[in-house]
């Protein structure tokens, strides 16, 4: 069982930035891909970026060139480094790990871009 556990959400102004964090119990390159998704109300839940196992990024065409995946093996830590934040960036932010075809998510993280 993996355990996912993120922080860093939080009010902000448009144009400031946040760095999420998402922790997990396991060995991060145990999971085929660990990602952001970011679900609003009435909204299914999207990706905003995954990074495979090895290294590889998708982003959103909405944050490319904004939000920043990184990832750091040896504190089984992934990071979410958000930039130019804009208002359609709230919402609330699930760490995601995959192996093979099951999903492991954290509880979630608000965050709110006021305009």
């Amino acid at each position: 069982q993996v355990h996912l556990a993120e922080s860093g959400g939080g009010l902000v102004q448009a144009g400031g930035s946040l760095r999420l964090s998402c922790i997990s119990s396991e060995n991060i390159f145990m999971m085929n891909s660990m990602g952001w998704y970011r679900q609003t109300p009435g909204k299914e839940r999207e990706l905003v970026a995954r990074i495979n196992v090895g290294g590889k990024t998708d982003y959103a065409d909405s944050v490319k060139g904004r939000f920043t995946l990184s990832r750091d093996g040896a504190e089984k830590m992934v990071y979410l480094q958000m930039n130019s934040l804009k208002p359609e960036d709230s919402g609330v932010y699930y760490c995601n790990g995959r192996i093979l075809h099951k999903d492991y998510w954290g509880q979630g993280t608000q965050v709110t871009v006021s305009s």
